[in-house]
């Protein structure tokens, strides 16, 4: 494909590195932005060591400002901005008692107004480069059924399906689309952690929390990030230019819609 911009959130490990390195072997130029600016580095080298471009741009997606300064800055750096993955958030282990004002706010800030601010600066970027583009939001599994403990996570998973398609309606006339991927039980540190967590408040082991979320997968196997980085690919390539508005779950066939 001709050379293209996309910019990935969250993309110093797990599914945004997996993410920000498909999208490099795609042909796109991409920005791996996260808090963690030296992770996000050795992503970019990674990337240039296979012959890609790449940069690191240290982000904190709940900040509405910020998020446009480093839009810019990447569309500045690379001459152009295509594709907008907002992948970053948190996934706390919140059983409804445990639930505060504070965690309440710093997961909404990050999950969804994280993904608003991303959606916002990309808008902006497409009209002011004269052309549409593709704004790919990370909703979950757990944004299209309530989990078992993750009363906040799986609020903010479902809210990002709604404003992904509230974007689809808005933005078409424009050629802009809009589209999310709901990823199941993947194979990533933060899922380990709620596994363990989940399992900890059960008095159980970590193994049985990982089970409560995995035991539904029929094709029988954790994922892969490079499993759900495919279905991103797809989304941010032409072959998805008349989807608009969809979430597609890749979750080996735990939910089936």
């Amino acid at each position: 494909m001709t050379k293209k911009v996309a910019f990935v959130t969250g993309g110093a490990q797990g599914i945004g590195e997996a993410i920000a390195k498909r999208l490099a072997r795609d042909g796109f130029a991409v920005a791996v932005a996260d808090l963690n600016e030296d992770k996000a580095g050795e992503v970019v080298k990674a990337i240039e060591s296979e012959g890609g471009r790449a940069m690191a741009v240290k982000l904190d997606v709940a900040d509405r400002e910020a998020f446009a300064a480093a839009v810019n800055t990447v569309a500045d750096k690379f001459g152009g901005f295509d594709v907008i993955v907002n992948n970053a958030g948190l996934a706390p282990t919140t059983p409804i008692e445990t639930i505060t004002q504070e965690m309440f706010d710093k997961v909404m800030h990050v999950n969804v107004a994280g993904t608003i601010w991303g959606m916002q600066a990309a808008v902006a970027k497409f009209r002011e480069l004269g052309h549409g583009g593709k704004i790919i939001n990370a909703s979950s599994q757990a944004g299209v059924v309530g989990n078992p403990n993750l009363m906040m996570y799986c609020s903010t998973k479902f809210a990002i399906r709604g404003i992904t398609q509230v974007a689809a309606r808005d933005l078409a006339s424009e050629g802009i689309t809009a589209n999310a991927y709901a990823p199941g039980i993947v194979k990533t540190p933060m899922m380990m952690d709620i596994a363990h967590q989940v399992g900890k408040n059960a008095g159980k082991s970590d193994e049985w929390g990982m089970s409560t979320f995995s035991k539904d997968i029929a094709l029988g196997r954790l994922s892969e990030p490079d499993d759900v980085a495919a279905a991103v690919s797809f989304l941010a390539g032409p072959d998805s230019n008349y989807i608009t508005g969809q979430t597609i779950i890749v979750d080996g066939g735990m939910q089936f819609h």
